[in-house]
């Protein structure tokens, strides 16, 4: 790990520690050179894997889609920063427990709704509403009925 401070490549972990439910580790660092100190957070990553799309189009998984999705479903709801990152952890090891290297978009959000829904109803129905894209109210009573 590169120093922030000088660029020395050379530092040494003062300090690790597991992170929210164990899948990121923090780790306070000392740089061997200057003496400068710094954090670093390592998280386990999902590789290679494909993500089909409705339209048949594949892409490259990307985490970031997945947290954008959530923070718009829990706009103005109460989550923290620990639940969320721990929402998005979950359900990242549900995709990875498929052991598949493509997964369908629609399986990645029949993941998403299943765990927001033991989160916070309200944010479920929001991410419901535009990942079935309701077509009319009577959708989005139906699905809100459910609950």
């Amino acid at each position: 790990m590169r120093c922030p401070n000088c660029s020395n490549e050379d530092t040494k972990v003062l300090d690790s520690r597991p992170i929210s439910d164990g899948m990121a580790i923090r780790r306070r660092r000392e740089c061997v050179k200057c003496g400068a100190r710094f954090s670093t957070h390592e998280e386990m990553e999902i590789l290679d894997l494909t993500v089909m799309k409705r339209d048949g189009r594949t892409q490259p998984y990307m985490r970031e889609k997945i947290e954008s999705g959530i923070r718009k479903a829990f706009e103005k709801r109460p989550l923290s920063r620990d639940d969320f990152h721990s929402l998005v952890t979950g359900i990242e090891q549900d995709i990875q427990k498929s052991g598949k290297d493509q997964i369908m978009s629609k399986d990645i959000g029949n993941i998403v709704m299943k765990r927001i829904k033991g989160k916070d109803q309200v944010a479920y129905i929001r991410f419901a509403s535009v990942y079935r894209k309701f077509a009319d109210v009577e959708e989005f009573v139906r699905e809100a009925k459910k609950l």
